[in-house]
């Protein structure tokens, strides 16, 4: 009597899966944990790399600062001819420039400009530094056009805030005439009020220290009473500096967008 062989689920006649890796529509499972989710997804990627500090952009280059480098040879080459040219002409060249009374009344655009072609105490007056590095960082942050006009703005305002008074003084009596004549050039309102305009732009934990530290320095002048007026005009240009907050913020955004 013969016995008929039952077929098996795995005939010997089906061909064998050739090895190799899977095809690549499917996800390839092997080496995988049955039950444990989640084995084959993606690794998260890495964190980005920190930016490292570059202290070359404290200072201002032609390209990325035009405006505060080009000014800066204008102040380097006026500083040059105070420090070398003939005392006589140096003095001449800075009264003509001077916003005094006196030149404000007949030529004032050309005064506020050409006295902020100066610098007082020369290439050694700290606020040389201040104007490198406050000027620099603000126009990285809102440009040049916009950084000339907060420069500007302070520079006059100041200017005006400081000589009206003297000349309203002097129309009571209770200055002298010379006192229309007074010279008066430089860089510095412009400079404390870019400060105050560049502290709106940094975060709370710079923008008060420096706020404070520089602003400080300022009144510190001001009790020393050498310059009232002087002194006076940079904590006004300061000021002013802190009132275009609003606009600066706004540029700042629009520059980084």
């Amino acid at each position: 009597m013969e016995r008929t062989a039952r077929p098996t689920t795995a005939d010997a006649s089906a061909p064998t899966p050739p090895p190799g890796p899977p095809p690549a529509d499917v996800p390839d499972v092997s080496g995988l944990l049955n039950g444990v989710p989640r084995q084959g997804s993606r690794r998260p990627p890495p964190p980005p790399a920190k930016a490292r500090p570059r202290p070359q952009r404290l200072l201002p280059t032609p390209t990325g600062t035009p405006f505060t480098f080009a000014y800066a040879a204008v102040l380097a080459t006026t500083s040059y001819v105070a420090a070398h040219a003939d005392s006589t002409l140096v003095r001449s060249l800075q009264q003509a420039s001077s916003t005094d009374v006196a030149h404000l009344l007949r030529e004032p655009v050309r005064v506020l400009v050409a006295s902020a072609l100066w610098v007082a105490g020369g290439i050694a007056s700290p606020f040389v530094v201040g104007f490198l590095l406050v000027l620099t960082a603000l126009e990285r942050r809102v440009g040049g056009v916009r950084t000339a006009g907060v420069f500007l703005l302070g520079h006059a305002l100041a200017t005006l805030a400081t000589e009206v008074p003297i000349g309203l003084a002097v129309l009571v009596g209770h200055l002298p005439d010379s006192s229309l004549h007074r010279l008066d050039y430089g860089i510095s309102f412009g400079v404390a009020a870019s400060t105050g305009a560049l502290a709106g732009l940094l975060t709370p934990w710079l923008r008060w220290p420096l706020l404070a530290v520089f602003g400080g320095m300022l009144v510190q002048d001001l009790i020393a009473f050498t310059d009232p007026m002087t002194n006076w005009g940079h904590l006004i240009a300061l000021a002013i500096g802190v009132g275009t907050w609003p606009w600066v913020r706004r540029w700042g955004r629009a520059a980084a967008a």
